[in-house]
């Protein structure tokens, strides 16, 4: 079962028109692409090797998408500003949801894996890459909620920090949506609960100057290439700010519920307040 999107009452606005923005594109957009598709297969060459001396843990091969990730981003001239440290606990990390640049921001800061819902494994191109840089891959069924656990529990055990995001969809990037408990449960499991910790992580983005305060929100409908071109076409970026906060120790809570809850709250306070004219979109 897939996740409902969310949809705003306002219709996102058109980007100011500029000059010379298919040329700003082309010549930010090329080298991205050049530098993915030759990382790509550096990575699955050292993951060939990685796989015979380690077997599924990935030491190595883990290096290329934060590679990618932060190249990527001085290339398009997203300035990212990081606010406290990642956690050296074993566990996960929850973070909101606004675009589909949240993948490069927060590959660009930690060394993570991300878990996305099954479907995304079958999208032309990006299902390719998901599944080549160790994402895991779950259906949100309830018949398959043990066999989800013990995948967990395998990859938090090799050390992977899994990476998740709790709103099941993404937003205008005002805002944080409610956190849904369903994927928490799988870290109260009694061989995960005494030994594993979770840090919510707050990407707030900001606007390029100018442009509308969800310029680099993605939701509802909107379409990747479109959003995707906008982005590359402005020509002086915003910035994203990415907050690590203390994370939370599994054990401490009572539930998986409970667990959602401190996590939005602690998200939630490091977003700026939603601009008026958005309240209730």
């Amino acid at each position: 079962m897939s996740d409902p999107l969310w949809h705003s009452d306002i219709a996102p606005v058109d980007p100011v028109a500029v000059r010379g923005g298919t040329l700003r594109a082309l010549r930010r957009g090329l080298p991205i692409l050049v530098l993915i598709g030759v990382c790509m297969v550096l990575m699955l060459a050292t993951r060939m090797g990685e796989r015979l001396v380690v077997g599924a843990r990935r030491p190595w091969s883990s290096v290329f998408p934060r590679f990618v990730s932060r190249t990527s981003l001085r290339l398009m001239g997203l300035r990212l500003e990081v606010v406290g440290q990642p956690m050296r606990h074993h566990g996960a990390v929850v973070a909101n949801h606004s675009t589909w640049l949240d993948i490069f921001v927060l590959n660009a800061v930690q060394r993570i894996f991300f878990v996305s819902k099954a479907e995304v494994a079958d999208w032309p191109g990006i299902g390719t890459m998901a599944k080549s840089t160790g994402t895991v891959f779950i259906n949100r069924d309830r018949k398959d909620a043990a066999k989800q656990k013990q995948l967990f529990e395998d990859r938090l055990h090799m050390g992977h920090k899994l990476l998740f995001f709790p709103e099941g969809t993404s937003s205008d990037s005002l805002r944080v949506l409610t956190f849904k408990p369903t994927l928490f449960a799988a870290f109260f499991a009694p061989q995960l609960r005494d030994e594993v910790y979770i840090q919510p992580v707050s990407v707030a983005y900001r606007a390029p100057e100018g442009e509308e305060a969800r310029f680099y929100g993605w939701w509802g409908d909107m379409d990747f290439a479109p959003s995707l071109i906008k982005v590359l076409k402005t020509p002086r970026q915003g910035s994203v700010r990415v907050t690590f906060h203390d994370p939370i120790a599994v054990a401490d809570v009572a539930d998986r519920k409970e667990m959602a809850r401190l996590c939005e709250q602690a998200v939630r306070g490091g977003l700026p307040e939603t601009p008026r004219e958005f309240l209730g979109a």
